[in-house]
């Protein structure tokens, strides 16, 4: 079966990834731009890494079959100096035009400051002025209720936002139903060691239904699985569920969220 990553960070994973997800059924994945494990220390750093995603990304999964999208954005570990993130954010719409670029993403909270929460409202205003579709990290563990609900007020205070456009990401049992009920797209992220794993991800879906959920790996530069989504369709069909109802979380489901964006261009696998 076909499936999609809609949040993986493959610029922190090997050819030898991208070949073994092809093997899978992996045709299609969508990176967000994200923290590389340090803050980086000028605004060139961010436009070479936008390059990155944009120019060699594309090229090098193209090789193994897989087509990649991505999103452009500040992570929310980088928004605290609010001056270095508006240089950043001044950078971003040239990449916005980009054949492969999704929207605005990922951007959310980290620690839920009040700088923080300035460049998050920045990025949703140029979002919105260039018509983007927006992809939100939602904080870790301690911090992940709190975070979520303040994104939610965000939104909710800004009457331009279209519901239907916008992943919430990240969610876990005591922030899911919150997203769904507003409208968003839910996010599940498997993870190892925080976030949820396939047999969370598995009740979650069994709990709320399979329309407007995506699940995905956000494998990157630490412990993490990028073969997360096919040990979900497993866990999935160990449950005993259909293959059409695994095909609609992990294929069709990222495609009817990708295909909302102005740039989004698509080709089935024969």
């Amino acid at each position: 079966m076909y499936f999609i990553d809609p949040h993986i960070h493959m610029a922190a994973r090997t050819t030898d990834d991208f070949l073994a997800m092809a093997k899978m059924g992996c045709v299609a994945v969508g990176e967000p731009a994200f923290w590389m494990g340090y803050d980086r220390s000028g605004t060139n750093s961010f436009y070479d890494y936008f390059r990155q995603l944009t120019e060699w990304e594309p090229k090098r999964a193209a090789n193994y079959g897989i087509q990649h999208h991505c999103w452009m954005g500040i992570n929310a570990k980088e928004a605290e100096d609010v001056g270095f993130a508006r240089e950043v954010i001044a950078s971003i719409p040239e990449f916005l035009e980009r054949p492969t670029v999704l929207g605005i993403g990922e951007i959310g909270l980290h620690k839920c400051t009040r700088n923080e929460v300035t460049t998050l409202l920045e990025l949703i205003e140029l979002g919105m002025k260039t018509d983007e579709q927006l992809l939100f990290h939602t904080p870790h563990l301690e911090d992940k209720y709190l975070g979520t609900r303040m994104i939610l007020d965000i939104l909710r205070a800004d009457s331009r936002i279209d519901r239907t456009r916008v992943c919430i990401d990240h969610c876990e049992e005591h922030t899911i139903r919150q997203v769904l009920d507003e409208g968003y797209w839910a996010g599940i992220t498997l993870y190892p060691t925080t976030k949820a794993t396939p047999e969370r991800a598995t009740d979650m879906v069994e709990i709320y239904g399979s329309e407007r959920i995506l699940v995905n790996s956000s494998a990157d530069w630490g412990p993490s699985d990028p073969f997360a989504v096919p040990a979900f369709m497993y866990e999935m069909r160990r449950h005993g569920h259909p293959a059409s109802l695994i095909r609609q979380v992990v294929y069709d489901n990222p495609l009817k969220f990708f295909n909302q964006s102005r740039n989004f261009q698509f080709t089935p696998p024969a």
